[in-house]
């Protein structure tokens, strides 16, 4: 019997086939970074005060700057030892009854009472406008900001088990694409929202669908490629999420109104569609479904882009990986070693994704120029996919990981010692975490999906060469386990196939 790595070799492990599609799925990965860092323009929180009605119509008549009619509306207060002007108090005055001309520099407030906003807030645009300024989030809504991420980590979360389930039952590509049909219905939906709880609603849903989608693109491109180059295309495929970190600042410095960001953003989604005529359905999972004929053609299809012949008898194609297994979120802690490497690498994705969303979100409220700043935080992201591919096959996973996570939280505590007067010293530090944690980031992901190091003990089936003793079941797509051999053999499957119950 021919497997399809015997194949592989002969039609070509990452020929001319396998790199177009490798192409088009890394596209993937760019609108995705748009999607989770995206808040940092869409959520912008400029400069705001209470609104008074009465002092707007005097700078208006009397053709006052903002600064003026601000003087006249809000408290000076202490804020890290500088007097600045209050966001969230005003003057209890009561203008009517008030002789408010328009020279009033002289007017003195000083010991006027004050309140909190009564009639909403002003903002020093600077010629963007967000969610924030649309829907008042400032002060005691300050919350809701956050909120608005917090919603999209909920999507991410059902949707990752979701959709990775319905990968294993209707295939990869099928879950690719309707996973963009999703995040294009809902990206419009968040771009439409007439009031902040949709806005939440369609953002969940948003979230639902982009990183399953993603997922699953990661899984197909995985399993169409030779085993020696699965880390490669794994680690690039996440890279080009920092191309994408790239590109948003551009985005987001031409297109300053939030809701059309959020559609330029979606448009690719509605693109990726066009993939149905692309890219195959993996051929692995294929086979695992029993639909052979199905996967020799798709295997013959590659052979012939890639320009190759194909000598063995495909027709004697079958599955490696195809011995039935069921697997469920129980056998990642079913033993004592599952379970501490389950909480390990569930507490390192938990952090990852915590801190490196914390450098983003600082990063962005420095003081500086926001788009500069995070393009300069941006460009530090691709020595990280460079470090991991150099590193990993030399001196191995663990010291490189346990080095990008100790950089990144040493980072994080430096930078939060660091007065805000000390900007640019501040600014290199936080940079210099952001390269820690990317490197971590992505390293979590592949360990997760690629070399996942535990092993699931199921009962032997019935077979020609059944004892009563265990076999072990590796976790991954990639090589077997070291602990591999003829009395205990591995049988390979992806992370989706894990969340099958």
């Amino acid at each position: 019997m021919t497997s399809f790595d015997d194949i592989l070799e002969e039609a070509g492990k990452f020929g001319r086939c396998q790199k177009r599609i490798f192409a088009l799925l890394c596209m993937v990965s760019m609108p995705w970074a748009g999607v989770y860092v995206g808040i940092v323009f869409q959520g912008f929180t400029p400069d705001h005060w209470c609104r008074d009605s009465a002092v707007v119509e005097r700078r208006q008549a009397c053709g006052w700057s903002l600064a003026e009619s601000r003087r006249l509306t809000v408290p000076l207060v202490n804020s890290s030892g500088v007097l600045q002007p209050s966001t969230c108090e005003q003057f209890q005055v009561d203008w009517n009854t008030t002789d408010l001309t328009c020279d009033s520099k002289e007017l003195n407030l000083d010991r006027t009472p004050t309140t909190g906003c009564t009639e909403g807030w002003e903002y020093d645009y600077e010629g963007r406008r967000s969610f924030v300024t649309e829907f008042d989030l400032v002060c005691a809504d300050a919350w809701l900001v956050d909120m608005y991420q917090a919603t999209l980590n909920v999507g991410f979360l059902v949707g990752s088990i979701a959709i990775g389930y319905l990968a294993d039952r209707f295939g990869r590509k099928m879950s690719f694409l309707m996973s963009n049909l999703l995040n294009g219905i809902a990206g419009i939906l968040v771009a439409v929202a007439p009031d902040y709880v949709s806005l939440l609603i369609f953002r969940t849903l948003y979230g639902f669908g982009v990183k399953g989608g993603w997922v699953a693109g990661y899984v197909l491109i995985t399993e169409i490629v030779g085993v020696e180059f699965r880390r490669t295309v794994g680690v690039v495929y996440q890279m080009f999420f920092s191309v994408g970190i790239l590109i948003l600042p551009l985005l987001a410095y031409f297109i300053t109104d939030w809701r059309w960001l959020q559609v330029v953003i979606t448009a690719p989604y509605i693109l990726f569609l066009s993939y149905y005529w692309f890219i195959p359905e993996s051929p692995r999972w294929l086979l695992s479904q029993n639909k052979k004929s199905k996967a020799v053609e798709i295997t013959e299809a590659m052979a012939k882009e890639n320009k190759m012949t194909l000598s063995k008898n495909i027709e004697t194609l079958t599955d490696d990986n195809a011995e039935s297994t069921i697997a469920s979120f129980m056998d990642l802690i079913r033993t004592p070693k599952m379970r501490k490497h389950t909480f390990i690498l569930s507490y390192n994705w938990f952090t990852s994704a915590i801190v490196y969303q914390g450098l983003i979100m600082r990063l962005g409220i420095l003081g500086g120029n926001v788009y500069i700043d995070f393009l300069i935080s941006g460009l530090v992201e691709f020595p990280a996919a460079f470090l991991i591919l150099f590193t990993i096959e030399r001196i191995g996973r663990r010291l490189p990981f346990a080095t990008a996570n100790f950089v990144a939280g040493a980072s994080c505590f430096i930078t939060a010692c660091i007065p805000d007067s000390m900007f640019w010293f501040k600014t290199v530090v936080a940079c210099i975490g952001r390269l820690g944690i990317t490197m971590a980031f992505e390293m979590v992901v592949f360990v997760n999906t690629e070399l996942y190091p535990t092993f699931v003990s199921l009962a032997a089936k019935s077979s020609p060469k059944a004892t009563t003793q265990n076999k072990y079941y590796h976790l991954n797509v990639s090589e077997p386990s070291p602990v591999c051999s003829q009395s205990y053999p591995c049988i390979k499957f992806n992370t989706i196939s894990m969340l099958k119950s």
